[in-house]
């Protein structure tokens, strides 16, 4: 599937509120469990991400939704990235690169200074592409996410 060229990265609306817990569920159960936390913050997406100062985008191609990613505000200057997901039949379509840059883009527009990401080693093409992007590994505190066994950082110039 090429599509990286037509895909259009469009913020969340209360209509679209449906697809970010479809994309994350999908993953989420195919490698993993869904945990309480996921639960609230992928049913209340407005409330929990949006409300709290955060963004949510997603990947938009012939009226499909493929994609998605957020900006959960921790601070003033330091957001996390999370509930990213790529459908499977989009994955390696270059998807998340276009989220990620996205993500980026409105994190130097917001001053936003730091970038955090949990993540799980087995998810290798994940791990690349926050390397890729200058994502770097950092201490993990205990107990965020039961399955997460790297936490990694980005700071913004």
């Amino acid at each position: 599937m090429k599509t990286q060229n037509n895909v259009e990265i469009i913020p969340f609306s209360s209509d679209l509120k449906d697809h970010i817990k479809t994309l994350n569920l999908a993953w989420l159960t195919k490698y993993f469990k869904v945990e309480e936390k996921d639960d609230l913050v992928l049913s209340n997406p407005q409330e929990e991400i949006i409300n709290k100062g955060g963004f949510i985008f997603y990947a938009k191609n012939n009226n499909e939704i493929l994609g998605t990613a957020s900006l959960m505000k921790i601070d003033d200057i330091t957001f996390e990235l999370s509930k990213m997901a790529v459908s499977d039949k989009a994955q390696g379509s270059g998807i998340g690169n276009k989220l990620l840059d996205h993500c980026l883009v409105v994190a130097q527009e917001n001053n936003i200074k730091r970038l955090i990401l949990y993540s799980n080693r087995i998810l290798l093409p994940a791990i690349h592409l926050y390397e890729k992007f200058g994502f770097t590994e950092i201490v993990l505190e205990e107990g965020l996410y039961e399955r997460a066994d790297i936490k990694m950082e980005k700071i913004i110039p």
